[in-house]
């Protein structure tokens, strides 16, 4: 069996494994501090047979409340998530028996509504939390990296049509801003010294040249990027450098390989992504010559673009391709760090999900394989974690969605009947449940399989 697989998919399972126990840990810490009964709690499901299981011995409690020894914990076979049997409370097990005995009262069912708020956000909110600590984790460990303005070679991409009212061209190397060097350590910051000032200097062309800004440019451009629900007002511009081809697509079919840099569409020069990027959108769905470099020679071939005007190439990020800095934190100051890096990959995860629901989108899905291929070849702390923090977020949105037999199905129930004083039948409950998990199958089926086809297609 190829080593590349199994590293890969040590990386993937470690990091499932982590990240199920802390979002079961959430339900647990909720359940057990409001007094209810946790029945098991399972890393990995565990049909017919457990590898691993533990069942304290019970003692009398004095007061009749539940204890840490009611649960049976365990670790299960098949790693496909994991689960928290919380007494009274309809889930994926669907113990119908259970529900129609009396309530207890260190059911879940016997406890407020807010109490079971919290139970069913828990995991969300520990995934969360656990994000914030790896990301915090990572500032103190290994810092931020970053470009300086001096080291982007190709000068920046004003993504901000404001901006280039005001005199900036795409390809402008920053200089200073009121005569101070602009440094790139803190990209917001820079972005906001360099619209506070009078005068900016840049390098175009080999030449410095001076840009005068008015002094509403920094409140200008900031409501530009709201109106517009754009992330930044420039980024940098990079040579357009495969990094790999996907399989099925028009790239792979026509000798693209890693490391090939495109400098040509059609007669189009497209040295930079920016160009590159215009010039497929002006061709969609168009058979064109791409020409590419390759060895230290140009070499051109014939490929069709997608209707989304896509090749099926991925690019070598700016960071692999520039000389890069690092920023170190210390440990105090890597808390606000992580929750910075937290909330906006939060952010940018949520705002992609909207393309989950195009085509292109849908048939880009990926189950285990495609999760597993985002590890690196060989084993890295720094990926691990980094990937690790990503996969927390989007295992927490996730969850948090209202859909049946997801934490945010049961979130939607408790507060359907906080608003309305009355709660779901349950029976509506439990159909809706088992819907809930019949769709959540078809959509672990559907991912998967698109796995299956690009491996095959590979």
């Amino acid at each position: 069996m190829d080593s590349t697989f199994l590293v890969k998919a040590a990386q993937l399972i470690a990091a499932f494994a982590v990240l199920v126990f802390v979002h079961e840990l959430g339900h647990y810490f909720f359940a057990r501090l409001f007094g209810i009964k946790v029945e098991k709690f399972y890393l990995f499901f565990n049909p017919w047979f457990s590898l691993f299981k533990y069942k304290p011995k019970e003692k009398p409690s004095k007061n009749g409340k539940a204890s840490w020894r009611d649960t049976e914990y365990g670790i299960g076979w098949l790693p496909l998530g994991g689960y928290c049997k919380i007494a009274g409370m309809i889930d994926e097990s669907m113990d119908k028996e259970q529900m129609k005995q009396p309530a207890q009262p260190w059911e879940f069912r016997s406890k407020p509504a807010w109490q079971r708020l919290l139970v069913m956000v828990g995991g969300v909110l520990f995934n969360f939390i656990f994000a914030i600590i790896i990301y915090a984790g990572i500032a103190f460990s290994w810092g931020d990296k970053y470009i300086q303005f001096s080291d982007a070679d190709y000068g920046m991409q004003f993504v901000s049509e404001t901006m280039k009212e005001y005199g900036f061209r795409d390809g402008d190397k920053l200089v200073s801003a009121d005569g101070k060097m602009l440094d790139a350590k803190d990209y917001g910051v820079a972005t906001q010294n360099l619209l506070s000032a009078k005068t900016v200097k840049v390098i175009r062309d080999g030449k410095e040249v001076s840009i005068n800004l008015p002094d509403n440019a920094l409140i200008a451009v900031s409501n530009e990027l709201k109106e517009k629900e754009l992330p930044v007002a420039m980024v940098y511009r990079f040579p357009v450098v495969v990094k790999d081809v996907v399989a099925g697509q028009a790239a792979i079919e026509a000798g693209l390989k890693a490391g090939d840099r495109i400098v040509a569409i059609d007669s189009v020069r497209t040295e930079t992504w920016d160009v590159f990027n215009e010039t497929l959108m002006k061709h969609k769905a168009q058979n064109v010559a791409v020409t590419y470099e390759r060895g230290g020679k140009e070499y051109t071939t014939d490929l069709q673009l997608t209707e989304s005007g896509r090749m099926g190439i991925l690019l070598t990020p700016v960071e692999e391709i520039f000389k890069t800095e690092v920023v170190k934190y210390g440990f105090f100051e890597s808390i606000p760090r992580g929750a910075e890096m937290g909330i906006d990959k939060l952010t940018s995860y949520v705002g992609q999900m909207k393309y989950v629901f195009t085509k292109e989108g849908a048939q880009s899905l990926g189950g285990f394989g495609a999760i597993g291929d985002m590890f690196p070849d060989e084993w890295s702390w720094y990926q691990f974690w980094v990937i690790t923090a990503f996969i927390s977020v989007a295992l927490g949105f996730m969850n948090i969605l209202p859909i049946p037999a997801l934490d945010g199905g049961h979130v939607m129930f408790v507060l359907y009947e906080m608003i309305t004083g009355r709660e779901p039948n349950e029976k509506f409950q439990e159909w809706a449940t088992m819907i809930g998990i019949g769709l959540l199958l078809l959509l672990l089926l559907y991912a998967n399989f698109n796995d299956i086809y690009r491996f095959i297609i590979k």
